[in-house]
């Protein structure tokens, strides 16, 4: 296997990693690779801090190994290699009347990363996390090659769910995909006033797909004002060529300046009309909505940014409402600003969702923004929410238990599949995420 060395990172740009990297094209390479020991497996590298880093180590990019196996339309069960990318499948079976029971907001994830994060999506209220939608996974492990079920063996599945890669190498998955009615999507818009008004209508939402911008530079009656989008798929109308864009250098410091952010959120928000609207989308444009704009990390400049991104349970609303205000009160947050309601649907030990609202927003890298995050992640601890490791590149190592209660659970299967600690990356050292008590 040719190995080579590169300098990369997370898609946040802020930690950055150097090491040697094999990425084999067929499963044979890839077996006869692991049988020297096992790697830490790495995808598009879409999250955005440091769970696909492995500093001064060797790392296996799956990118290549991306084959789609066989599929059943009588069930809808897709079998894939991990290395296949969640748009891909979606544009492959979205005309043939089946999608992916869950996508997260890139389609360049790939199974096994979506699979190592149990990923959520605009339905997660309805359809719960991916790894719920797994019918089985083959894992190579320590011992070998091993077929991994809900059903057979409940625990080492609940351990890989979002278990960031530590109980082995994901080789393929089986996954179930849902039937939709064809391959555009009705999105109905609405303004939301505010918080409060935000809130209700998060509750009260029937739609399949709901998701919400917020604008985070929003402050007094207008705080936690923003645009809600719910979305159902059609058919019989065909979606327009997509127009892709490239980012062709860093942003200087000023392109996100706090006035300019103001700005462009203000007219984002007025863009929708006052009694709402409803359109017709391709389905890449309403599920991977920044796809189109490649590189678009790189308007954050050399520095690169971070997200923050916590749920909390229901009755904390108003603990989201504070973080809320103490972020647009900063005047550093992006126009990048999500906010949902989740279901109680997850799959995994250290899986993220809970029942409860979700907040995501995106800062450029800067001290003091570094600061608010690791202020409003210490909080949502205090509520009994959690942040998402996905997104994570702040967070401290003291502050994990709490947030994920089953976490000896996790490492008690971690230590059997990968008792030398093999898989271990750079958040899971960061985190001493395998260090017992």
């Amino acid at each position: 296997m040719l190995w080579k060395s590169a300098d990369y990172s997370g898609w946040g740009r802020v930690l950055q990693a150097k090491g040697e990297i094999a990425r084999p094209e067929r499963q044979a390479a890839l077996a006869a690779l692991l049988d020297e020991g096992l790697l830490p497996a790495m995808g598009m590298r879409r999250s955005y801090g440091d769970a696909a880093l492995n500093d001064g180590g060797r790392a296996v990019d799956m990118t290549r190994l991306d084959r789609m196996l066989g599929f059943d339309p009588g069930t809808g069960i897709l079998d894939v290699e991990a290395g296949a990318r969640i748009g891909e499948i979606a544009a492959a079976f979205g005309p043939k009347g089946w999608l992916p029971a869950v996508m997260p907001g890139t389609g360049f994830a790939t199974v096994g990363g979506c699979i190592g994060q149990d990923v959520h999506g605009k339905n997660h209220h309805h359809a719960g996390s991916f790894c719920e939608h797994v019918v089985s996974l083959t894992l190579r492990t320590a011992k070998g090659v091993v077929e991994v079920t809900p059903e057979k063996t409940p625990a080492l599945f609940c351990a890989t769910a979002g278990g960031l890669g530590q109980t082995g190498v994901i080789l393929s998955a089986r996954l179930r995909l849902l039937p939709c009615k064809g391959d555009v999507m009705v999105v109905t818009e609405r303004r939301m006033a505010d918080w409060e008004k935000f809130i209700a209508h998060l509750d009260t939402s029937r739609a399949t797909y709901t998701v919400g911008w917020i604008d985070a530079t929003a402050k007094g009656a207008a705080l936690g004002r923003g645009v809600l989008e719910e979305g159902e798929t059609g058919s019989g109308l065909m979606p327009q060529r997509i127009k892709r864009r490239k980012v062709p250098l860093d942003a200087p410091n000023f392109a996100l300046s706090s006035p300019i952010v103001r700005l462009f959120n203000g007219a984002y928000y007025r863009r929708v009309p006052e009694k709402g609207r409803t359109v017709v989308r391709p389905i890449s444009d309403f599920f991977f909505p920044l796809d189109k704009i490649h590189d678009w990390n790189r308007l954050y400049g050399k520095r690169g940014f971070h997200q923050f991104q916590c749920v909390v349970p229901l009755d904390q609303a108003p603990a989201l409402r504070e973080m809320l205000g103490e972020i647009a009160g900063s005047g550093l947050a992006s126009p990048l600003a999500v906010l949902k309601r989740m279901g109680p649907g997850r799959a995994g030990y250290l899986s993220f969702p809970m029942e409860g609202y979700t907040l995501a927003v995106d800062f450029p890298n800067r001290a003091a923004a570094r600061e608010l995050i690791k202020h409003m992640q210490a909080r949502a601890a205090e509520v009994g929410g959690r942040i998402y490791f996905a997104k994570d590149s702040l967070a401290r190592a003291e502050e994990i238990p709490a947030m994920y209660p089953e976490l000896d659970l996790w490492r008690k299967e971690v230590a059997k599949a990968d008792p030398e600690g093999r898989l271990a990356t750079d958040l899971v050292r960061r985190l001493k995420l395998r260090v017992a008590k």
